[in-house]
């Protein structure tokens, strides 16, 4: 079982690096990823399916046609990870909640890929001392939020500021 991380782009097509996404997820084969399109009048469709395109077997793309609150695409991808894939836990980040002005999208990928090894072994402790059996979508989870939780020393994660989606 797998950990899956959604991330919902929206009009970020400047920020995007496609080959240093691509490095970055390549290191990440213990997480599947959903990167959710919402409804971008950008070329970030684009760039997205060409990090699908580098035969990544742990990337999907999602491609939602009309915009919707980051709430609504956050649940799109959540339903395609469920039926797709077997996955242990389910994690979200949205773009628009990013404070991306020093490091871009790529700091992101750069903290997922340094922290792949905490976020897969996610809070699977307290769940358990809690006696709590989640469902996939009861028990989605902020990755940037759960990061700095953790107070991990990565740049990108420490500028970020804490939302609730």
């Amino acid at each position: 079982m797998k950990t899956g991380i959604i991330i919902i782009f929206h009009n970020n097509e400047k920020h995007i690096d496609t080959d240093i996404f691509v490095k970055q997820l390549r290191q990440s084969n213990n997480i599947q990823f959903c990167l959710v399109n919402n409804a971008s009048k950008d070329n970030t469709m684009h760039a997205l399916q060409e990090i699908k395109d580098a035969e990544l077997p742990n990337v999907s793309v999602v491609d939602i046609r009309k915009f919707k609150s980051d709430v609504s695409a956050v649940r799109a991808g959540a339903r395609f990870m469920f039926s797709q894939f077997n996955l242990k836990h389910l994690g979200y980040i949205s773009t628009n909640l990013l404070n991306i002005k020093y490091q871009g999208l790529n700091g992101l990928v750069r903290a997922i890929s340094e922290n792949h090894e905490v976020i897969v072994d996610y809070d699977v402790e307290n769940l358990k001392e809690r006696g709590i059996k989640l469902t996939l979508f009861q028990s989605l989870f902020s990755v940037v939020e759960y990061l700095k939780k953790l107070n991990v020393k990565n740049k990108f994660v420490n500028r970020q500021y804490l939302s609730k989606l």
